[in-house]
């Protein structure tokens, strides 16, 4: 055996040495190979992108009331219970009225006759009949009287019989009568003075009876206002026994029952128009400039599985609120699809929609990395990782546009670089970039 190693010592040197040859060159190879395989690769692709901001709030109506008792007494009927609907101004419960003060006892018999009182003014007609009559007769002797001192003034010469105009006073308005004088020559100065202070009297008598008229004819202002406030003041003093509806909406909590001795500022009812339903929701400073009135919102909630609710952005707070040194901005999103039971005070998940764009190059958010303040990616060419410089627009949860980079469709991306290939090519331990993974 000695001898036999001596003999073919050198050949089985080289022999020794090819296969050690060979095994580095395997071991290269696989390490080469499970270095491609150990990234987890995308297709930059085309695509949609839906950007949003998600929050959470709390379901409100759109008006909402607590109702209480103004007066202190006996409940003696309540008229509603909690799911009625009720129309503005219904009675919803009130007060015996042998438990109530004497001022709103007696405010029932004053309502009525302050009642009667404006009644009598808007539906009576007598003295507006009369004022127009009185308003025709006073036009007329106007006229004749102006008519008479024109015809003095102007004529050189008049007849040697004038026929003079006066108003005798008769019970039921004006009557002319007639007196004759005769005369030769100009009409004498004193027929002119008179006929002036006549055709003065005429037109004050006018403007009284146009006065009259105006008063009546437009419904007596001042006394149907004054009328008016006393039919209200004791109809607001009446309402102090009852509890009435502002609105049209839904009772949604009730407290008193007949028998009950409240008192007053007790509450009584609580109303919310279901109607319409709004959810507040608090964005941070940091998104607030990215949600406009008119976006649309998607809503879910914990209490109602299965259910995808809509709405729309209706107002943007424009002061925010600080809690613990974070800014926080109120968003009301009013719902446009809520049913039975989506119920107020409930707790909301809404994720609004700022913006929309499609057909744009796409980059996953979990490729990027921030390099030395800079945003990069790493593609995959010929099995190495190749970092490469981009600037992303609009980003969802998971994806963001491509703005500018030396990146293009078709291109594969590493997902998940590791702290070797984030260097870059010929970089060492030593020479290693401060890089960090980012959000977009």
């Amino acid at each position: 055996m000695r001898q036999f190693l001596k003999k073919y010592r050198n050949v089985l040197i080289g022999l020794l040495l090819v296969v050690l040859v060979a095994s580095a060159f395997v071991y290269v190879r696989r390490s080469n190979a499970n270095g491609a395989n150990q990234f987890q690769t995308t297709t930059i692709e085309r695509g949609d992108l839906i950007a949003t901001i998600g929050s959470t709030g709390t379901v409100r109506a759109k008006q909402s009331a607590t109702l209480i008792w103004q007066a202190a007494g006996t409940v003696e009927s309540v008229n509603v219970q909690v799911g009625d609907s009720v129309s503005p101004n219904d009675v919803l419960a009130s007060l015996a009225k042998t438990s109530l003060p004497q001022s709103v006892i007696t405010a029932e018999a004053d309502l009525a006759d302050a009642q009667k009182a404006l009644d009598e003014l808007m539906n009576s007609d007598t003295a507006l009949a009369q004022a127009v009559i009185d308003l025709e007769i006073a036009q007329e002797a106007y006229e004749k009287a102006e008519n008479y001192l024109k015809y003095l003034q102007l004529s050189p010469k008049v007849p040697q019989t004038e026929v003079r105009f006066f108003l005798q006073q008769r019970r039921w308005g004006w009557e002319y009568r007639t007196k004759t004088k005769s005369f030769k020559g100009p009409a004498p100065k004193e027929w002119i003075s008179d006929a002036e202070n006549d055709l003065a009297l005429k037109t004050s008598q006018l403007e009284d009876a146009q006065q009259e008229f105006d008063r009546l004819n437009n419904g007596n202002t001042e006394d149907i206002a004054a009328a008016q406030a006393r039919v209200d003041a004791a109809q607001a003093t009446l309402n102090l026994a009852r509890v009435i509806s502002p609105f049209a909406g839904t009772v949604t909590e009730s407290y008193p029952l007949p028998g009950d001795q409240i008192s007053a500022g007790a509450t009584a009812f609580r109303l919310d128009d279901l109607t319409s339903l709004l959810v507040e929701v608090e964005v941070s400073e940091v998104d607030i400039n990215s949600v406009e009135i008119g976006q649309p919102v998607t809503l879910t909630f914990d209490a109602i599985l299965g259910k995808e609710y809509h709405g729309e952005v209706v107002n943007v707070a424009q002061v925010g609120t600080s809690a613990q040194g974070v800014v926080n901005f109120k968003v009301t999103v009013e719902m446009i699809d809520a049913d039975e039971d989506v119920k107020p005070s409930m707790t909301a998940a809404a994720t609004i929609t700022i913006n929309e764009l499609q057909d744009v190059l796409l980059v996953p958010n979990r490729a990027t990395r921030l390099v030395d303040g800079s945003r990069v990616v790493y593609l995959l060419v010929d099995d190495q990782p190749v970092p490469t410089e981009v600037s992303l627009g609009t980003s969802s949860d998971t994806m963001s546009v491509l703005v500018d980079g030396d990146v293009k469709e078709g291109d594969i991306i590493i997902l998940n670089p590791s702290s070797e290939s984030q260097g870059g090519p010929g970089v060492g331990p030593r020479q290693q970039k401060q890089v960090e993974q980012v959000e977009p």
